[in-house]
């Protein structure tokens, strides 16, 4: 295997995307290793290395489910951690100079030739597999975005399952669907045009399909990996305007005020939800009534 490049945390908030090629960088990094040593700040985690040792064990896989990381051992024990706004997941080859502080070090899983390191992982907890079925949120994660056979009519059953949400509120539900964060929110509302503010049960069948292959759309362009037999860490930025031109490179979100970039009228914003998340509109191409043409 070529020695893998560092991996850090691209400049936007991890959403099912950024997970995604986490785990997929961590994999190829790790898969099949020994683990040579275990380090941790969180008192659980130690614990675990104290009682069951996770030294010795074998990293057989990384994987993504949502927005949740999955790092399986031999021996029936599996890390499970969650990313939510500020956490990332490093690797590094052995005596390369960390990109973060220790102070911000969780977790330090090292393998004869990386050394894998959590960074503010607010969430990260060792689990059997049946202890991860019990796990409250993560055993209720909907189907993933990125998964390589996706049933749309099944997501659009779970959407009408919730008619009273809003639009905007019920594509960050991860019990619905999982791995959209607020970016994609937005943008796929826009391309689906879609008002983010409307309910459910104000939308057509079309339109939800409208949603569901849209976000599967941009969350796979984003995550497409076109190095050969490279590791790609993460794609700078995200894109679902297709457009070269980097400033360009979204259709609403973080755009209030500028131009919408089909027919020119102020980007709208308002934060929506119980946790108060940003979405953006555009207010013409995206009316409170019926929508317009798919972008």
């Amino acid at each position: 295997m070529k020695t893998p490049p560092t991996f850090w945390k691209p400049p936007e908030m991890p959403e099912g995307d950024t997970i995604y090629r986490a785990a997929r960088t961590l994999n190829l990094a790790l898969a099949g290793q020994t683990v040579t040593s275990f380090e941790s700040a969180l008192p659980h985690l130690s614990r675990v290395e104290v009682d069951q040792r996770v030294v010795g064990r074998t990293i057989e896989k990384v994987e993504a489910r949502g927005k949740w990381l999955l790092m399986c051992f031999s021996g029936d024990l599996i890390l499970l951690s969650h990313m939510l706004m500020s956490g990332s997941w490093h690797i590094y080859r052995p005596g390369e100079t960390w990109q973060r502080r220790r102070y911000d070090m969780r977790v330090v899983i090292g393998t004869p030739k990386i050394l894998a390191v959590a960074f503010n992982v607010p969430i990260a907890e060792f689990h059997t597999a049946d202890s991860l079925h019990r796990r409250e949120g993560f055993n209720s994660v909907g189907p993933s975005t990125l998964a390589e056979n996706v049933d749309e009519s099944e997501v659009v059953a779970r959407l009408r399952a919730r008619p009273e949400l809003e639009i905007g509120v019920g594509l960050l539900t991860q019990s619905l669907l999982s791995g959209i964060g607020n970016v994609f929110k937005s943008e796929i509302c826009f391309a689906c045009g879609i008002n983010p503010f409307r309910t459910i049960s104000d939308l057509s069948d079309d339109d939800l399909k409208c949603l569901v292959s849209k976000a599967r759309k941009f969350m796979l362009t984003n995550v497409t990996d076109a190095s050969g037999d490279k590791i790609t860490t993460y794609v700078p930025m995200r894109r679902t305007t297709g457009r070269a031109n980097v400033s360009e490179r979204l259709w609403v979100y973080k755009r209030t005020g500028e131009p919408c970039r089909q027919c020119g009228s102020a980007i709208a914003s308002r934060k929506q939800g119980f946790d108060a998340r940003t979405s953006f509109w555009c207010p013409r191409c995206q009316p409170m009534g019926m929508k317009r043409a798919s972008a």
